[in-house]
């Protein structure tokens, strides 16, 4: 397993949700907000957890809501290099968030998108241990379909890689993976679906009905291992 303060864990909550209407990491889920269950899953971890907002406006609409652990922290978007700051795209907070934590002087980071409330840690931890050797380790799926909002990535390279892509504002997700690389491609039904039969740490809610689908499934994990 890496060592202290070489790992940083950033959140994506920055995006603008038009289907909901309202930022999806305060939408309440079985009792509390999306941002929530994930910050009290990432607690196993002894990581500085940086939520990567859009603006301070929204950060202080967070913090109304939410009483925040002290481990959690608050990154905004880095428009410098925008000429329209009105932009709400993921990757811009992951340029935001790599460009701060390379100031700050982590090495790796770990990516998530907030929309993703039932996430385990024996994933989070396979995911942190199969990028240690590599330029980023990414799960991909049978198919070829990849998660890059649920992958680990070395600070460096994935901010020349992000900077590149708010340059350009050619904002394709996939546009963050550099195929040169030293990429570790984790096989979700080979390594991932053996420590959570589901798949639930990899399921994304994009709309309101799949509030429905997600609570039916909260239920059920109950009987499954979420354990630290």
């Amino acid at each position: 397993m890496v060592e202290d303060k070489y790992l940083a864990i950033a959140i994506l909550v920055g995006g603008k949700s038009t289907r909901f209407g309202t930022d999806k990491a305060v939408i309440e889920l079985v009792g509390k907000p999306l941002i929530v269950h994930q910050i009290d899953i990432l607690s196993c971890f002894d990581k500085d957890v940086y939520l990567v907002a859009h603006s301070e406006e929204q950060i202080f609409r967070y913090k109304k809501q939410i009483q925040f652990p002290e481990v959690v922290k608050f990154l905004t978007d880095d428009k410098e290099i925008l000429e329209n700051t009105n932009i709400f795209r993921p990757m811009l907070g992951v340029y935001s968030a790599l460009k701060e934590l390379s100031k700050l002087g982590f090495h790796k980071v770990f990516l998530l998108s907030c929309d993703m409330p039932l996430i385990k840690p024996k994933v989070i931890e396979l995911i942190i241990d199969e990028g240690e050797n590599y330029d980023a380790a990414i799960p991909r799926w049978k198919s070829g379909y990849l998660e890059p909002f649920f992958a680990m990535y070395t600070i460096e390279k994935a901010l020349a890689q992000a900077k590149k892509i708010v340059e350009s504002q050619n904002w394709g997700i996939y546009n963050l993976i550099n195929k040169s690389w030293n990429i570790n491609y984790v096989s979700v039904e080979g390594k991932i679906r053996p420590m959570d039969k589901n798949l639930v740490s990899l399921m994304n809610i994009n709309g309101p009905i799949d509030l429905v689908k997600f609570a039916k499934f909260y239920a059920k994990s109950k009987e499954e291992d979420f354990s630290c």
